[in-house]
């Protein structure tokens, strides 16, 4: 029933501008390494009906040489984007042209990962330095789809953090054609800080995609970094046409459904049958249960009993053959089944 070829429509994303109009960006979950698999984004799907999904990085060489069907497989998730790192224009045009084959709506390039991995192959953050090299591959990946190809970026890097950079770099990439920016208000610091450290230490500054915003009025930039909270979202969305949010979500995914409910109307799903409809969902899968159940950990979060609820659920997905009616006991044991907070959807 899933897979790589899922069956959705590519309806709605060909046309005029490459249908940059007919996804909706206002909410969108950011890649995630180790985070945003198939898996996760199935979840994250029956909780937000509209956000726009980002599978994990995918390294273009990778997907070249590698096991297409395991870095293409998706299921239940469109609309999504997928994400890419590389800088050879021929690689990532030949990657663009899978994921359009493969449904996804969207495909990414990765421009603002900073770990020591991604900058061995001269990938990433690191491409903040070479707009033009950047230009080049965005020129080669819309020549190759009728899908949108889109940027996620940094505001700079190391030394090269002032704005006038920053405006020199959207500069020469949207000449590509590109219209779409997702940018994380932070730089990155190449040398010195882990990945993690990247998404707190360099301060946030927001004002610079605000200008960025005014300066290129015909372009589209969607805001990453520091957005904790569903109330933090909204906010930002009177500067804004999107927000982007990554851990945050990941932590505690009902706030995908608190915000689809602010943003849309849409009434809050009930928990508890949100994880019905995981549970069914991976029984069909052939992936071990523990990789899928570790993306249901932070569901009752803020919730009486949360603690024991992740007590209970790590503790079984320790164990040999795990199956996905675990989530059953770990919710009846931590009393999780006779909470009405959960049952009235909250």
């Amino acid at each position: 029933m899933w897979g790589i070829a899922s069956g959705f429509p590519r309806t709605g994303v060909l046309g005029d501008n490459r249908g940059m109009n007919s996804i909706d960006r206002t909410l969108s979950v950011a890649p995630m390494m180790g985070y945003t698999d198939k898996h996760a984004r199935v979840l994250f799907r029956l909780l937000s009906p509209h956000a726009l999904m980002f599978t994990e990085m995918v390294v273009a060489s990778a997907l070249i040489y590698g096991d297409k069907q395991r870095f293409l497989a998706h299921g239940p998730d469109a609309p999504c984007a997928l994400q890419l790192g590389g800088s050879d224009p021929v690689e990532l045009a030949q990657c663009s042209t899978l994921a359009q084959t493969a449904g996804y709506q969207e495909v990414n390039l990765n421009v603002g990962c900073p770990s020591d991995r991604v900058q061995q192959g001269a990938i990433g953050a690191c491409l903040m330095a070479e707009p033009e090299l950047v230009g080049q591959c965005i020129s080669a990946m819309q020549s190759a789809v009728d899908i949108p190809v889109t940027v996620k970026c940094r505001i700079g890097i190391d030394d090269l953090d002032s704005y006038e950079l920053f405006y020199r770099f959207i500069e020469i990439v949207s000449r590509s054609g590109c219209t779409i920016f997702y940018v994380h208000a932070r730089k990155a610091f190449l040398q010195g800080l882990s990945p993690k450290e990247n998404r707190d230490i360099p301060p946030l500054k927001y004002d610079f995609v605000e200008r960025i915003q005014a300066d290129f009025p015909t372009l589209k930039f969607y805001l990453n970094g520091g957005i904790e909270t569903p109330s933090q979202a909204v906010q930002h969305l009177k500067t804004f046409p999107g927000v982007m949010m990554g851990r945050a979500p990941y932590k505690d995914p009902y706030i995908l459904a608190e915000l689809e409910q602010q943003i849309y109307g849409t009434s809050l799903p009930d928990r508890i049958r949100v994880i019905d409809e995981y549970v069914a969902y991976g029984h069909e899968q052939k992936d071990a249960s523990r990789h899928l159940l570790k993306h249901l950990l932070g569901m009752f979060a803020g919730c009486a009993g949360a603690r024991s609820f992740r007590r209970l659920l790590t503790e079984a997905m320790t164990g040999k053959d795990v199956e996905m009616d675990v989530v059953y006991r770990a919710l009846e044991q931590s009393g999780m089944t006779d909470n009405p907070q959960l049952a009235a959807g909250s």
